[in-house]
């Protein structure tokens, strides 16, 4: 029987009076995700979306369209459409998959009757200037965050719990301050201290060690969505170590927060930048990037842009700004207009999209990364150079002041051309060779020139003729490269570009090369000649064009070559073959096609104007004009003048050390503003080729505003840190506090917008962020704050069905934290309770066990180069991560893939994880090397062998009932290891480290089956 909707209205009337009539409802805690959840997507922020114009986040809107009538239950339209029975009329609309519940509705019904208040979204408010903490937890309270949590505890008829024992306080706090299990001298130490600052001297000890800067770096390795690898199918090497190195060390020396945050999102616009400070925007290009085979270089600038901008907006400020960029926000007032204009912060440098496949040429910018004396020796490099263009300016200029007296005797030689090393008589008819006329597999028909492989620093000229048929966009005449598609990262080219030559040299295009463009427009189904002559300078000044044997002014679209253009063996293991002059090579529509060419010539050397023109007149002969003055004194310079030759000589050979030095210094890709940066435009649906009107950098309209500068990103990194921002101390806040309680005060540590939880303790959330900033945004100081905090030191066992029945998830903290290790942590105190960890700070990643043929499985490269001796036993944060082929130990344990910005890990409890402890030969091994420490100490000595391996995987003698389990599962697998001898000896032999041989191996492979057991155990991998 349907029930009239009048009946409904007065049944929830009767039930939203009984159950809230005492309540006032707070809109942000208990409205605001209830209309997020099944209302905003339709009737919420984005106008182009939005059904029956009707916006429900806007109190007068809402009010206006009649949905909310305050305090008039029966007039509101938003009551009479959630409570209605037709599905034509109901909202949410049944097709959408979403119902409200009765407490739902009786809430919403509720809160009209009371008034139908609004209010700014919780986060969006200003952290208040002071916060006072309340009176509460007499008696408990060690410090304002004890009486913060202790303040609601009555009215839900919780009591906080007893302090914990003093030994699991210390595995707790030492695994949370340094992602390590506490030594046995650091147990016993602590035991005995009766001191009564015993407990801060602890966590000072942690604070000041560099295992916190690890652990820290770890939390922030996901959030940065570090990564070895560029991702997508080929996936090589990214080489940014040194930047997770940079974000150790700026933990373990205590970099404020707010320096933190702003030398990663702006160090190279600091004034008098340090290399650090420009190391650390390294953060902000550690998202994917392709190479492959026919991928648009401006669709992946623009979502490497689109990448930086939503990491930036989630790691600093937790909004979800992904979602705007093909639309406004549906739940949060953020415009795609904003999305854009917080973009063009991130789009201020000179990047490409795209990154070689066939060098290890780091996509530009990139900045050089000196070690030992790299800086002193380039520094004095670049002096020599320096030093010889002024000696070979001065040579020059003596030369010249001869010209009145040889005058004629210079100008009545006619210059002879200096002999190629290359000459390329191409085959054809008699008016050369016709490029592209015949197509094999789909590539033009290509010839090669065995010529020198020129530099950076290599004085050379390049001349031909070419008869184009038609206009195109690009069209490449030649290159020195791998392959045509590739000369954008190494080589030079030759090319036609809209009817005008063209000429690059490139390092890795286009922050690190050079390149120049003629003016003069060729003509198309008639014969050009075209050279270009290089000094051997890498400058665009050291370039010339010429057309038709006369210099062409051109335009100068980049001039910023600083490495060479040589393909040679860098940073990895690779090394290029022959590399050949190639002629008319085609890729994709940008060959020389349907035209002609003719009489290549390549010399070593740079020519002289009159070389030039001679070389014209032969090929095509004309009436000859007579030489000019400058024309005859560039030639002899050039040709004949040995004191000009001396210097030259000298001043390449100084070109050519400081092209080999700096060649030699690792790079790493950084920011680095650009003027010649493209425009940011507003992209219709995010799609690229989809370019609306150009914006400039704003911060989102809804946040407070702060003056604006021309500094770009460093005014965005200012903006967010200012003490008006009402985000970011509250989101670093609330994720170091996950990081201690394995549950932050919001949830969502991702997203502080209205799809993301509200704050259990908001008051408690305002008093952490405020106090962060006035402690000058103190990270050491804040954890140090949480770790000595009453509620920090509560056990985290239950105390009766009750009191867990009333509060399952310790949302309100009357218990200890209680949560599982993170991957690494279950490895990495694994490694130190066995005594294989390796301590070493920072360097390259390691790679060490994983199942064989793992890569080749996943299609992505060469085979894993397993690391030896101690590159085995690094902490795992040093771990070489493939984003193709994570390490899967680590992703079974819930690591994240790294592919985007993932500040909050899943969870979850599998078989796998067990399996994982019991074969991954990491653990085998870790269990077995501890089981020889075991049998080596206490031979014969059952008991005291299980305390020494309980105190180093749990902090903790085991019980008389535990200590029988372990010794029955001891003699059990002894028996079977004495029966089956070549098992135990099969166990031995997993992992690296040889077994001891004066040591039994059937009570080694008993004990170490005991071990493993044990760190499997869930009191070993959980923080209680």
């Amino acid at each position: 029987m349907r029930i009239p909707a009048s009946a409904l209205l007065f049944l929830f009337c009767c039930l939203g009076n009984s159950v809230f009539a005492d309540e006032t409802l707070s809109f942000n805690q208990e409205i605001r995700p209830i209309l997020s959840d099944y209302c905003f997507a339709c009737h919420g922020p984005d106008a182009k979306h939005r059904e029956a114009d009707l916006r429900l986040d806007v109190r007068e809107a809402a009010i206006e369209y009649g949905a909310i009538v305050p305090e008039e239950v029966d007039s509101s339209l938003l009551v009479e459409r959630i409570l209605s029975d037709d599905p034509e009329m109901v909202m949410p609309p049944p097709k959408g998959g979403k119902k409200l519940s009765a407490d739902e509705k009786n809430k919403l019904i509720a809160w009209i009757r009371q008034g139908a208040e609004y209010q700014k979204h919780w986060s969006f408010e200003p952290v208040p200037e002071t916060t006072e903490a309340p009176d509460a937890g007499q008696g408990w309270a060690r410090n304002d965050i004890d009486r913060f949590v202790a303040q609601p505890h009555a009215g839900k008829g919780l009591t906080p719990r007893q302090e914990v024992d003093k030994a699991t306080w210390l595995r707790r706090v030492t695994f949370d301050l340094t992602g390590l299990p506490p030594s046995l001298e650091e147990l016993d130490a602590f035991l005995r201290d009766e001191s009564p600052d015993a407990y801060e001297k602890v966590v000072d000890r942690l604070l000041a060690s560099n295992a916190y800067g690890e652990r820290m770096a770890n939390m922030w390795l996901d959030v940065a969505r570090y990564a070895d690898t560029f991702g997508y199918q080929n996936d090589v090497a990214m080489d940014v170590w040194p930047w997770r190195d940079w974000a150790i060390a700026a933990f373990n020396r205590n970099l404020p927060y707010d320096q933190f945050l702003t030398e990663q999102i702006a160090g190279d616009l600091l004034p008098d930048a340090t290399q650090d400070q420009r190391l650390a925007t390294t953060f902000n290009r550690l998202h994917r990037q392709t190479n492959e085979g026919g991928s648009v270089a401006e669709e992946f600038r623009l979502t490497g842009v689109s990448d930086r901008t939503t990491t930036a907006g989630t790691a600093f400020l937790g909004l979800t700004f992904e979602c705007c960029r093909c639309h406004d926000h549906k739940f949060d007032p953020i415009l795609q207009r904003d999305f854009y204009q917080l973009s063009a912060y991130f789009s201020d440098i000179d990047e490409f999209g795209l990154y070689s496949h066939f060098t290890f040429a780091k996509p530009t910018p990139a900045m050089l990364l000196y070690e030992g004396e790299q800086r002193e020796q380039h520094a004095a490099a670049q002096d020599a150079v320096q030093q010889a263009e002024r000696n070979y300016a001065q040579v020059v200029q003596a030369a010249r002041s001869e010209w009145e007296q040889r005058r004629d005797e210079w100008i009545a030689e006619l210059p002879e051309v200096r002999k190629p090393v290359a000459h390329l008589a191409l085959d054809g008819d008699d008016e050369g060779v016709i490029v592209a006329a015949t197509l094999c597999d789909g590539d033009a028909e290509i010839k090669c020139a065995e010529a020198p492989e020129f530099g950076r620093t290599s004085p050379f000229s390049l001349s031909l003729w070419v008869n184009p048929a038609e206009k195109l966009p690009r069209m490449v005449v030649l290159h020195q490269s791998v392959a045509a598609e590739d000369s954008g990262f190494r080589g030079f080219q030759l090319s036609i570009v809209d009817g005008r030559p063209e000429f690059s040299m490139i390092h890795f295009w286009p922050g690190n090369a050079l390149r120049i463009r003629s003016r003069v427009e060729i003509a198309t189904s008639q014969w050009t000649h075209l050279t270009v002559t290089h000094d051997g300078s890498g400058k665009a000044a050291g370039l010339r064009l010429f057309v038709d044997g006369k210099p062409s002014d051109v335009d100068v679209e980049r001039d910023c070559l600083s490495r060479d253009i040589r393909h040679r063996k860098e940073w990895g293991d690779m090394s290029v073959g022959n590399v050949k002059l190639t002629l008319a090579a085609r890729f994709r529509d940008v060959g020389f096609r349907n035209g002609l060419l003719d009489e290549l010539h390549v010399f070593d050397v740079q020519l002289s104007s009159a070389e030039v023109a001679s070389l014209h007149q032969a090929g095509r002969p004309a009436a000859a004009e007579p030489l000019s003055d400058e024309m005859a004194i560039e030639h002899q310079l050039l040709t004949a003048d040995p004191n000009v030759a001396q210097a030259r000589e000298a001043l390449h050979e100084a070109r050519t050390q400081e092209n080999e030095i700096v060649t030699a210094i690792r790079q790493i890709m950084v920011m680095r503003h650009s003027a010649d940066a493209p425009p940011t435009h507003i992209l219709e649906r995010g799609e690229y080729t989809e370019k609306r009107e150009a914006v400039t950098a704003a911060t989102p309209e809804f946040l407070p505003k702060v003056a604006a500068t021309d500094a770009g990103r460093l005014e965005l990194a200012r903006w967010m840190t200012d003490p008006s921002n009402p985000l970011t101390s509250r989101v670093i806040a609330n994720r170091v506090w996950h990081l201690f309680f394995g549950r932050g005060i919001v949830v969502t540590l991702e997203d502080f917008g209205s799809q993301g939880s509200p704050p259990s303790h908001p008051e408690l959330l305002d008093y952490l962020a405020r106090t962060l900033m006035d402690d000058h945004w103190d990270l050491k100081a804040f954890c140090r704050r949480i770790v000595l905090s009453a509620t920090y030191r509560q056990s985290s066992t239950v105390s009766d069905p009750a009191s867990y029945q009333r509060d399952p998830h310790n949302i309100w903290l009357a218990r200890g934290p209680k949560h599982r290790l993170s991957a690494e942590q279950l490895r990495d105190a694994a490694l130190a309770a066995s005594g294989l960890l390796v301590r070493k700070i920072g360097g390259p990643s390691v790679m060490p066990y994983q199942p064989a043929g793992l890569w080749r499985e996943a299609g992505t490269g060469k085979s894993y180069q397993q690391s030896s001796g101690d590159g085995l036993y690094r902490r795992s944060l040093y771990t070489f991560w493939k984003r193709t082929a994570p390490p899967p130990a680590m992703l079974t344990f819930d690591a994240t893939n790294r592919e985007s910005c993932t500040p909050r890990r899943e969870l979850t409890t599998t078989p796998l994880q067990a399996l994982v402890f019991l074969n991954d030969p990491q653990y085998v091994e870790a269990s077995r090397v501890l089981a020889e420490r075991l049998v080596t100490d206490h031979a014969d000595k059952f008991d005291a062998r299980w305390d020494e391996l309980f105190r180093r995987l749990i902090s903790r003698v085991p019980t008389d009932k535990e200590r029988l389990l372990v010794q029955r599962l001891y003699d059990e697998q002894r028996d079977y290891f004495a029966k089956s001898p070549d098992q135990a000896s099969e166990l031995l032999k997993v992992g690296q480290r040889q077994p001891i041989p004066a040591l039994d191996p059937v009570d080694v492979a008993a004990t170490t089956v005991v071990v493993q057991t044990i760190i499997a155990y869930d009191e070993t991998i959980m923080l209680r």
